[in-house]
Order: structure tokens, then C-alpha cells, then sequence
């Protein structure tokens, strides 16, 4: 009897031992299969519970380095494409009063619509009997001058006056916010406004009487000159351009590489900040070229409207002379006509070599427009 209490008793102790799996509190409760219960009726052999060593640990969440997405906007104002696909009709051109006559031509104090906006502009017509289809026409880009100090009358007399003497009516636009024309003086290189003045500008000329539509040039000087190239790469009306001391680097070359050691500030002309705020919203031109080139006229050179003529000196301190050389190589590189001219010592403004810049200026126009 003894024996068999002991056999007994030794059967109950093991049987309750089964009974503590999953109690102890280093393990989760979850690792209990769900069908073992104290109402269980399996027999012992069939309550297994899987060893500490099977139970694979949680492996940690995988994170995914995602690059951060520069934003681009849809479509970008200053962009090119985006620009053709806007309609220039410009508007009918409006005598406002006659000026002091030139040597050979009239003077008019003239004014034009552009996008709604009342354009001031200085227009002189040669004398003479008017050609078979019209004179040639001109559509002047001026540089940057401060717009609360421009005047329409004053400042590039003597430039308009070899060209009107040459025999072209020229249309020296004031652009927006400058002097009395309507608008906000956003300036050219972060804002599209300006260029839209000048592509109503041409417009207009076209639907001026004494004009032949098909002959209509573009002189710009220093902004102009940045203002013409996007112009002849976004209408193919502009059948050749001239551009003087241009600020004709690509965004990247704005950027990075316009350096003045004049008395101007670096940079100069955009009270908006555009540099700064671009950058923070779109990236660096490294980190997101396809926006920069997209808004860049360097970036469609294959599409130049005619041939170009560039003007540079060399010791200009306002624009690097290097613009002028790049682009006359990007040109050539894209199959395009371009003559470039650089003067020994010259300033901005092509001072010292005036006359015979101005010389080669209109032989230009005159093998393009006559």
C-alpha cells in the first residue's frame, strides 16, 4: 500500500506541474497555445508548449530613407514653356504727344497695353517715303536704372538716335512700374512681368501701320540684354537681336558666378529676393536642375528666333564679360548664327568704343531687317 500511495502521489505532483506553464513573468502570456486551459482533458503528453529557444524575437520596424522631394511648381511663371503658351497680342500703339524732332525722324510720346497695363514708350518714325511693306522696326530693351528715377525721355539718346537715323522706327519701351507706366516694377529676373511688356511691345509694332511685320529686331543693353535672349526664344517674330554688356549667363551663372566689383551691390536688381526664395522652395541649380533650366533661356538656344549679335568689355564691372563669351559658344554649339564683339578696356556701357559698336550694330540689323 505504501508503494502505491507513493506512486500516486508522485503522479499528482507531476500532473499539477503542467498546470504552471506560462505563469512565469518573463514570458508572455500570448505564447500559450489558446487551446490549453485548467478545463483541458488532454493527457499530458499532448500539452506541449514550444521551448524558449523556437520563439523568434520581433524584428524591429525597417525605416525607408526617403529623398526629400523638391517642390516644382505647375507651371513654373518664369518658365519658357510656360511663357509660349501665353498669347502676346499687344494693342494698338497711342500718340500721346509729339516731341522735339530728331535729325532725320519724329519723336513720339507714345504708350501700348500689356497685360491690361498702360507701357510708356519713346517712338520715333524716319522721314522720307516709307519702304514697299513698311520701315524696320526696333523694339528697344533699356537696362536697369532704378525705376523711380527713369525717364522716358532721358537716358540711351544717343543709341536710339543712330538707330532712327539709320532708318528704323524704334520703340524704347519703359517696361512696368517704370516712370508713368502702369503696374509694379517686379524687375526681370523673378518675375515674368517684364517680359511680357517686351513680347507686347513686338506685337504692337507689328500692328503698327508704318511697320513691317516680318522686320522687327530687339537692341538690349545690360537687363535688356537678358530680356532680349528670353524674347528670341519664346517668339519667333524677333528676327535678329543685339545685345550689349548682356546679363546673358544661364540661373546657375546668375547665381553663382555674377560678381561686380562697381559700386553696385552683388546682386543687383530684385527688391523681391527672388535668389534666396527660390533656392529655399526648389533647391540649388546641382540640386534641381530641371526647374533652373526650364526657366532659363541658355536652355533653348536651338530655338533662337534669328541671329545675334553680343557686345562686350572687357573691363566691364557690372556683368562679367564671360556671359557674353559663353553664350556666343553655346550659340555656335547649337547650330545658331552669332557675331561677338569684345572692346579692349571698355566699360559697361561700351563708352570708349561707341561709335564703332554702333557702327557694326546697325550693319547687323541692316543684313537682317533690310
Amino acid at each position: 500500500m505504501r508503494g502505491v500511495y507513493l506512486l500516486v502521489l508522485a503522479l499528482t505532483i507531476s500532473l499539477s506541474g503542467c498546470w504552471q506553464v506560462g505563469t512565469d513573468t518573463n514570458e508572455p502570456s500570448a505564447i500559450i497555445p489558446s487551446v490549453v486551459s485548467r478545463s483541458a482533458t488532454l493527457p499530458p503528453s499532448a500539452m506541449v508548449v514550444p521551448s524558449k529557444t523556437l520563439i523568434a524575437p520581433t524584428p524591429p520596424p525597417v525605416v525607408v530613407s526617403t529623398p526629400t522631394q523638391l517642390p516644382t511648381p505647375t507651371p513654373p511663371a518664369m518658365s519658357i514653356q510656360a511663357m509660349r503658351a501665353s498669347t502676346y497680342l499687344g494693342s494698338d500703339i497711342f500718340i500721346e504727344n509729339e516731341l522735339e524732332p530728331g535729325a532725320n525722324y519724329r519723336r513720339f510720346y507714345a504708350y501700348y497695353l500689356s497685360e491690361g497695363l498702360k507701357i510708356f514708350a519713346l517712338l520715333t518714325v524716319p522721314n522720307g517715303e516709307m519702304p514697299p511693306g513698311g520701315w524696320p522696326g526696333i523694339v528697344f530693351n533699356h537696362g536697369y536704372i532704378p525705376p523711380k528715377q527713369y525717364r522716358t525721355t532721358e537716358r540711351y539718346i544717343a543709341y536710339v538716335d543712330r538707330l532712327a537715323r539709320a532708318g528704323y522706327v524704334v520703340f524704347r519701351i519703359d517696361y512696368r512700374g517704370n516712370d508713368r507706366s502702369e503696374g509694379l516694377a517686379t524687375g526681370a529676373y523673378g518675375d515674368p512681368g517684364y517680359t511680357a511688356d517686351v513680347l507686347n511691345a513686338v506685337a504692337s509694332l507689328q500692328r503698327f501701320s508704318l511697320v513691317n511685320p516680318q522686320n522687327i529686331g530687339m537692341w538690349g543693353h545690360s537687363m535688356g540684354g537678358f530680356l532680349t535672349l528670353r524674347a528670341m526664344v519664346i517668339s519667333d517674330a524677333i528676327k535678329a537681336g543685339v545685345i550689349w554688356s548682356g546679363v546673358v549667363g544661364s540661373y546657375s551663372d546668375l547665381l553663382h558666378n555674377w560678381h561686380r566689383s562697381g559700386p553696385t551691390p552683388t546682386p543687383r536688381p530684385d527688391s523681391r529676393g527672388w535668389r534666396t526664395e527660390w533656392t529655399k522652395l526648389f533647391g540649388t541649380p546641382e540640386e534641381n536642375p530641371d526647374y533652373w533650366d526650364s526657366i532659363s533661356a541658355n536652355s533653348f538656344l536651338t530655338d533662337l528666333s534669328g541671329p545675334l549679335q553680343l557686345h562686350h568689355g572687357t573691363a566691364d564691372s557690372e556683368v562679367p564679360l564671360e556671359f557674353s563669351v559663353k553664350l556666343a559658344a553655346d550659340i555656335q554649339a547649337a547650330g545658331g548664327i552669332v557675331d561677338l564683339h569684345t572692346y579692349s578696356e571698355n566699360d559697361h556701357n561700351i563708352s570708349q568704343s561707341f561709335d564703332s559698336a554702333m557702327d557694326r550694330t546697325i550693319d547687323f540689323f541692316d543684313r537682317y531687317l533690310k
